[in-house]
């Protein structure tokens, strides 16, 4: 027995370093933040009529604000302060069921639980679905996601970091960013 338990303790120490890389491996992983891992739906561009993928990382976020440097862009500018990525993936087929369940689902299933809440879910009966999900860190958002699964459409966006729901509204057709339905408050008229 002595010696059994010598043999496994040798093999526990030889296998630890490979145990902590995975152990790293899985709290990466868990820990991602607002950022989500939607890299698996690449192979959807060869079965859609048009793509289009934004990957806007922190570093181009601090590019990219600087060519809004017109005082008409100062709005987009105070809305990109402090945004860290904006990542959007939009399929468009040319028929129904081009993408699976599964699909949307690997999406879905980092949504789920944890951190993030959802705040809008729209169910048609023309199978548009559309679930809008928050990153919430005390008062402050820290991420923002839109999920759109359409019978020719499918379409992810991910923004990553603090974000101002009233001021969202302009990046809007910005970046490949899709109306995202959040009305603006319209300004009082005085009389």
């Amino acid at each position: 027995m002595k010696k059994l338990m010598k043999t496994l303790f040798r093999i526990a120490f030889k296998l630890a370093p490979v145990a902590l890389v995975f152990a790293g491996a899985v709290i990466t992983a868990n820990g991602q933040g607002a950022k989500l891992q939607i890299d698996q739906l690449d192979f959807l561009a060869n079965r859609a009529s048009e793509t289009v993928e934004v990957r806007l990382d922190e570093h181009l976020m601090q590019t990219t604000a600087k060519l809004f440097s017109d005082r008409d862009d100062a709005e987009i500018r105070d809305v990109l302060k402090g945004v860290k990525g904006i990542y959007v993936k939009s399929f468009t087929f040319a028929k129904e069921g081009e993408y699976s369940p599964a699909e949307v689902d690997s999406v879905l299933s980092q949504l789920r639980g944890g951190a993030w809440s959802k705040i809008v879910s729209v169910r048609s009966k023309k199978d548009v679905n559309v679930e809008v999900y928050l990153m919430m860190q005390g008062d402050q958002i820290e991420g923002l996601a839109v999920i759109s699964a359409e019978p020719k459409e499918f379409t992810v966006v991910n923004i990553v970091g603090p974000v101002n729901l009233e001021k969202l509204t302009k990046l809007e057709g910005q970046f490949g960013v899709p109306d995202l339905g959040i009305e603006q408050a319209k300004p009082k008229k005085n009389d």
